[in-house]
């Protein structure tokens, strides 16, 4: 089990300041009045239930299962929200709802990121309905902060599950987590008494795509730094570079040997041309559908002193999830105004029967819709195999670049021979005829360029 920090422990963990929260590190929110002061036992009369609260305050030195307010992580201000496990389970009733719409607002209002350190069981029984309507309250709250186009970053304590994790927890833009923690819906006393235990764990989420790191507690205020410096960048700049080609200078004298070089063992990809491109990032992971593609990498890096969203492909085939993720990372970097690069490398789409299964004409639908309606630069760098849709899904329109051991054709060469009714030896021809070397597509418009080597 990770261990459980109380609420101000968690914002002095993230901030470096005391646990009892320096007035100078950390600003407390103004909370707005209780509406159930003249309710004995709250809204539902629950018996017991003020004497609880009363035990609760007693215990943890809150009122309330929620600790809001203001402070600097590194060198960005912040609206912090920090669950208090040890108040009723960090549940949330009508009054955690009030604080967490005011905190909501005040971000709104001074333009600043949300970070929620979450520990909660869920909804508060002894409020009942009134409790659950919470998770409306919140989720609009999230939407309007979405909206106004301000990050949102969940850092998940344990336990953290019911309406919190569904809400402010996967809800948000970059998702975080304390090794060994709790995560899930389902809380530990209402799930199936067969379930897995480790579908429940910070590491079984990562592994699903449903959070995007597992951080131990010593980096947690370094990571969490370097990801509102990376997402509050803000617009601005234009549109990213295309990298410098890492492989081979010369362009290839036939469609063959530009086949042959893109598929070369050997040749630079994606890590190497993200390593040598940005100066440091941080990687978003999985689809939040349940899958990973660890042929696409995506995320977010400085590149120049200013922050560029990545999405890239390994030279695999590309997987149902792996679409999503990208999808999903081009409209996280639509709404925070950062500008976007893309690496194009596949063999084409994965076609096989799983592939079928996990939707991929779904998958590659949307992210050509992401990619034509991005309002932000999207750039792209073709730096292999450029096979088909599957390849040209994360190309920009008008804005694709070629480095010289690539290609990009409308199926492989070895397809079209076969489709053609060709034999098996034709294939260097077909190869010639499909214009698929970077100056055939240079010629023919679809790129606008073939990117020079770096210089030594």
């Amino acid at each position: 089990m990770a261990e459980r920090l109380s609420a101000r422990q968690a914002i002095a963990a993230l901030t470096g300041a005391t646990p009892a929260g320096a007035p100078a590190a950390f600003t407390e929110l103004e909370l707005p009045a209780p509406k159930d002061t003249a309710a004995p036992d709250g809204p539902l009369g629950w018996p017991g239930y003020d004497e609880s609260r009363a035990r609760a305050a007693r215990r943890t030195g809150e009122d309330e299962s929620v600790v809001c307010g203001t402070a600097r992580v590194g060198a960005t201000e912040a609206v912090l929200i920090s669950f208090e496990f040890g108040f009723l389970g960090g549940s949330l009733g009508e009054r955690t709802g009030d604080r967490l719409e005011a905190a909501y607002t005040l971000a709104r209002e001074r333009r600043l990121p949300v970070v929620s350190l979450i520990a909660t069981g869920g909804s508060r029984m002894q409020e009942g309905m009134r409790a659950l309507l919470q998770l409306q309250r919140v989720a609009r709250q999230s939407a309007l902060t979405r909206a106004a186009g301000l990050p949102q970053i969940a850092v998940v304590r344990d336990p953290t599950t019911g309406g919190g994790w569904a809400t402010l927890g996967a809800g948000a833009d970059v998702v975080l987590a304390l090794p060994g923690a709790q995560i899930g819906f389902a809380g530990s006393r209402v799930r199936p008494p067969d379930a897995d235990p480790y579908a429940y764990t910070a590491e079984a989420q990562l592994t699903a795509g449903h959070i995007d790191a597992v951080v131990r507690p010593e980096a947690l205020r370094h990571t969490v730094d370097h990801w509102l410096t990376l997402l509050t960048d803000g617009p601005g700049g234009g549109a990213a570079n295309p990298p410098a080609a890492l492989g081979n200078a010369e362009p290839p004298a036939t469609g063959w040997d530009a086949v042959s070089l893109a598929r070369d063992p050997e040749r630079p990809r994606a890590e190497a041309y993200l390593d040598a491109y940005f100066t440091s990032r941080e990687a978003v992971n999985g689809d939040r559908c349940g899958g990973v593609d660890p042929g696409t990498l995506c995320g977010f890096g400085v590149h120049d002193g200013r922050t560029v969203a990545y999405a890239a492909q390994c030279g695999t085939a590309t997987l149902p999830a792996g679409y999503r993720t990208a999808a999903r990372l081009i409209r996280l970097a639509d709404r925070l105004g950062l500008p976007v690069l893309t690496l194009v490398d596949t063999p084409g789409a994965a076609n096989d029967a799983e592939a079928e299964r996990a939707g991929a004409g779904a998958a590659i639908a949307d992210l050509f819709a992401a990619v034509a309606t991005a309002r932000v630069p999207v750039t792209s760098l073709l730096i292999g195999e450029g096979g088909s849709g599957g390849a040209l899904a994360l190309a920009a329109p008008g804005n694709t670049w070629a480095t010289p051991d690539s290609y990009f054709s409308v199926i492989a060469p070895e397809s079209a021979t076969a489709i053609l009714k060709r034999p098996p030896e034709e294939t260097r021809t077909t190869a010639a005829q499909l214009k698929l070397r970077p100056q055939d597509l240079l010629s023919l418009g679809v790129i606008r360029g073939i990117v020079p080597p770096a210089r030594s």
